[in-house]
């Protein structure tokens, strides 16, 4: 086993399960089946998350793969949720423990080209891949995880029992004017996408659109911050633009609390927005954070699949490159910057109250 992951079999009359991961989505997803009835077996790494889930009541133990396949009704499942660095070595353990006509799913966020390898390459041992891009985060035990699945239409019908748990629900949201009669997958919150590959696909895309969302939000809330910047003792001089009429920005608006009322039957409403105004609500400066913005590759794989189809994203691009910069690495770009500015104009750097180097707010 790798990175801390854990094995879990997920056991209902007729449909059965296994999941590798008990972290901090894999072990809710656990949580949430159980609760829907299904009976959960795993084995990890780290024996306490196992321990836990079963001190918890909702699953049973296995000392390692290999117990945990002999455990399972064929044709058996294993669900995969770990990082997507260590999904190719579990799978190559697993292989030799299944038959034909076992399925493999990775829940986690991988490169969707790897899929297509893997389902031609278990193809060749009669085992069936499945990849289920599963969104809900941490939150997911009581929302519920929107899951979005590659791969063959059978198998995901085979599995629908377990899409059905982990999905939210069609209560969850009011239906969308003009839909009637039963309930789309989609409804429930689980869709199948397309055959191996379209799942993370879909996923990706997910990923990106959300990197732009949280980036328009921090942009917007940034600005609100600075609304009263006309209040301030500013410099005149040769490197300092000067505001046009800082009467136009004397406001003190609490950004806490404009996330609140926007919370309320607003257009930009949204979960992230909820999460938003939890933050603002317990830390108001944020001060816990450095704004150091890590991207986990969905955002760069979504700017890859543009740039190749042609398709114009520049929000999504341009979100992704914003956190680079949050990381420092345009850092010496600036430095080439300034430099230049002092080399054709005699521009020097502007410092703050500690001495440091910062930017001038404009001249040429």
């Amino acid at each position: 086993m790798h990175g801390g992951g854990a094995l879990v079999a997920i056991v209902e009359t007729m449909q059965q399960l296994g999941m590798i991961g008990l972290g901090r989505m894999g072990g809710n997803m656990v949580r949430r089946l159980h609760r829907a009835g299904i009976a959960c077996v795993g084995s990890a790494n780290s024996q306490e998350s196992v321990d836990e889930l079963v001190a918890e009541g909702v699953a049973a133990g296995a000392s390692d793969p290999a117990d945990l396949v002999a455990q399972l009704d064929r044709p058996r499942a294993v669900w995969i949720m770990i990082p997507a660095g260590y999904v190719d070595g579990v799978i190559n353990e697993l292989v030799p423990l299944l038959d034909p006509d076992d399925v493999i799913i990775d829940g986690g966020n991988t490169h969707y080209p790897l899929d297509i390898e893997r389902s031609d390459r278990l193809a060749e041992h009669g085992i069936h891949y499945l990849d289920v891009g599963t969104s809900g985060g941490v939150h997911g035990l009581e929302r519920g995880y929107c899951q979005m699945i590659g791969g063959e239409p059978e198998i995901v019908e085979r599995l629908r029992p377990v899409f059905e748990a982990l999905a939210p629900g069609v209560d969850t949201e009011p239906r969308t004017d003009g839909r009637g009669g039963t309930p789309a997958p989609s409804e429930h919150g689980y869709l199948h996408c397309g055959p191996a590959g379209a799942g993370h696909f879909v996923k990706m895309v997910h990923n990106g659109v959300e990197y732009a969302i949280m980036a328009a939000y921090a942009e917007g809330f940034n600005l609100m911050s600075r609304a009263g910047i006309g209040r301030d003792d500013r410099e005149i001089d040769a490197e300092t633009a000067p505001l046009a009429d800082p009467r136009l920005y004397q406001y003190d608006i609490d950004v806490a609390e404009v996330a609140e009322v926007w919370r309320r039957g607003s257009v930009v409403g949204s979960w992230l927005l909820d999460l938003t105004a939890e933050a603002l609500l317990h830390d108001g400066d944020l001060s816990q954070y450095e704004g150091r913005v890590s991207d986990s590759g969905e955002g760069r794989w979504t700017a890859l699949a543009a740039i190749e189809t042609g398709t114009p994203a520049p929000t999504i691009l341009d979100a992704l490159f914003s956190r680079f910069s949050s990381r420092d690495n345009d850092r010496f770009a600036n430095q080439v910057l300034s430099a230049m500015r002092a080399g054709f104009g005699g521009h020097r750097e502007r410092k703050d109250e500690n001495g440091r180097s910062r930017p001038s707010e404009g001249g040429r």
